[in-house]
């Protein structure tokens, strides 16, 4: 059964371990909704859904018709995501009274680790960078057109209208929505002159998450606020898709142990103790239904 990274934090006996998940779940808030699915292996392969089969209406003796649902058969490959942080050991012992300078060190680079995979996870592109895994947007451009809402040929700015349109174009449920800081303050900004407030709920560690019409929102600080839409260099771009697997939706995919603390140990080269933050995952769009985006979003 899949589980939400904030779940496996609260199982994990490892308190270092369940620290290193609770900064970066905090650092990409798109996790504390994301379930993921352990993969035994280094590729997860599945049938993704194109259509759904047929019903009908028949009357008594007709000839029953067979439909059966269309699948595309996708395999994803998991990506080896971490680095190495040192710890000097002359600063840990001397100034572990004032801070645990290896804890500090350990969540940096986890909250470096959360900006590579929050990056990735929009960006991402096997074309340009074949160690990583295709993100969102790679995704949804290879999905049918009507996955892909635009504001217009150069762009245009944020209407609610056009919001509902990306909406309406997931047909799964549990969804979500994923937008740059600009765009939420346009949305912002529409909501308040409509007469209303961006509704509100906490998060799994303390933060609030606004919410659009029952919609949570989710903020990627990698969306580009200048991307090109016909003649227009500042557009934007808004995402929306079902997460889980019950609805068929956006899945993260990790290794079994999920993300990892090793202690390397002391280098010869210097006076210091090497740990890595390391993570197997990828991620996995069950259904070309369930993933949609909004282009040319300008200010």
């Amino acid at each position: 059964m899949a589980l939400t990274l904030a779940e496996s934090a609260k199982l994990g006996t490892d308190l270092v371990r369940a620290g290193v998940i609770e900064t970066i779940i905090k650092e990409e808030h798109v996790l504390d909704t994301l379930p993921f699915i352990e993969v035994v292996g280094n590729s997860f392969v599945y049938n993704r859904l194109n259509t759904e089969p047929a019903i009908s209406f028949f009357a008594v003796g007709d000839t029953w018709t067979e439909s059966t649902p269309d699948f595309t058969k996708v395999t994803v490959n998991l990506s080896i995501l971490g680095g190495d942080a040192d710890v000097d050991n002359f600063i840990q012992q001397t100034r572990s009274s004032v801070q645990d300078i290896e804890a500090a060190v350990i969540q940096q680079k986890a909250k470096a680790l959360a900006r590579k995979w929050a990056d990735t996870f929009v960006n991402g592109d096997t074309a340009v960078d074949s160690k990583a895994f295709d993100g969102i947007d790679k995704t949804c451009a290879g999905l049918p057109a009507s996955q892909t809402v635009s504001m217009g040929t150069n762009g245009g700015t944020l209407t609610l209208v056009k919001l509902d349109e990306l909406i309406d174009a997931v047909k799964t449920k549990n969804i979500v929505l994923v937008m740059s800081r600009r765009s939420r303050r346009t949305l912002q900004g529409l909501v308040r002159t409509s007469g209303a407030v961006l509704e509100s709920r906490p998060g799994d560690f303390l933060e609030w998450v606004q919410m659009y019409n029952g919609v949570p929102i989710f903020i990627n600080d990698f969306i580009s606020d200048a991307k090109t839409v016909g003649t227009s260099t500042d557009c934007s771009t808004i995402y929306c898709f079902s997460v889980g697997e019950v609805d068929q939706g956006v899945v993260g995919l990790t290794a079994p142990g999920g993300i990892e603390i090793q202690v390397i140990g002391d280098l010869e080269s210097k006076d210091a103790t090497r740990h890595r933050v390391k993570w197997y995952s990828s991620i996995a769009v069950l259904s070309t239904l369930s993933l949609a985006r909004l282009i040319g979003v300008r200010p």
